[in-house]
């Protein structure tokens, strides 16, 4: 039986659950011609130029498709052959198909962080009449917008970038009152997770009150610096591993798809 590998790349990976994840799906599911990988890459050219390489002894001939997170969902692009029209739109990519023909291989770039979040949102908010305040201007950043967009959810990004573009604001902008009227506030930073446990964005917690929703896209920990302190506040508290695990499963579908 022919082996498939599957993976997970990014930089570092000790936070990540995606390989426990794909174990415990293949064990439950009784899948068992697949694997599933992390592989910490710290030159992503290095990385594609092995993937694509028809060596037959290359480590990576088994290689299916994979998942991408921090720092590579933006600088992934360039390296793909195709790119999805939602993952375009978004200009960042977390899952990447390969497409095998004769000894030529595709890799195809899509997002699936957008299904992801979009699901585990919905399941916690009342209604979509509601302000929103995206920390951070990363790739997550992007695919949270996008879905927001989607929504029709008005939305600010606070970013520490010198040069803002549409609805970015910087750090040193924020005022209580957009804290106070945008309900909804979305990390898509690292701060929070290793190695940046005890940190957190650099908003004022003062301002967050009961009628709050505080969804913070990392998962490990369960519980970040910000959302202990958001709870002390009273706002709802949402973490990221629902949305780990919807965008893992999309994932999986699109590997899959014939």
């Amino acid at each position: 039986m022919k082996i498939k590998l599957f993976g997970l790349i990014g930089y570092p990976l000790e936070h990540s659950f995606s390989e426990s994840y794909f174990k415990e799906k293949f064990l439950r599911e009784g899948i068992e011609n697949c694997i599933y990988k992390n592989f910490e890459v710290s030159l992503l050219e290095d990385f594609i130029s092995r993937v694509k390489s028809s060596n037959p002894k290359s480590n990576y001939n088994e290689l299916e498709g994979f998942n991408i997170t921090m720092p590579y969902k933006e600088e992934i692009i360039p390296y793909l052959d195709f790119l999805d029209n939602e993952a375009k739109e978004i200009g960042a990519v977390n899952v990447v198909r390969i497409e095998k023909k004769e000894n030529q291989k595709n890799l195809k770039g899509y997002n699936t962080d957008t299904f992801g979040f979009e699901k585990s949102l919905l399941e916690n908010l009342e209604n979509t009449n509601i302000m929103a305040l995206i920390l951070g201007s990363g790739g997550a950043s992007k695919a949270v917008s996008f879905t927001l967009k989607k929504l029709n959810i008005p939305f600010k990004i606070l970013t520490r970038k010198s040069i803002l573009s549409d609805n970015e604001i910087n750090y040193s902008s924020l005022t209580p009152t957009l804290i106070e009227t945008h309900k909804l506030i979305i990390n898509t930073t690292p701060l929070g997770m290793l190695p940046y446990l005890m940190q957190m964005p650099d908003i004022d917690i003062e301002y967050i009150t009961n009628k709050h929703i505080v969804f913070d896209l990392i998962y490990n920990p369960e519980e970040t610096l910000l959302l202990k302190m958001a709870k002390t506040k009273g706002a709802k508290t949402i973490n990221g591993f629902d949305m780990l695990c919807y965008q893992a499963e999309e994932s999986w579908r699109i590997w899959n798809a014939r």
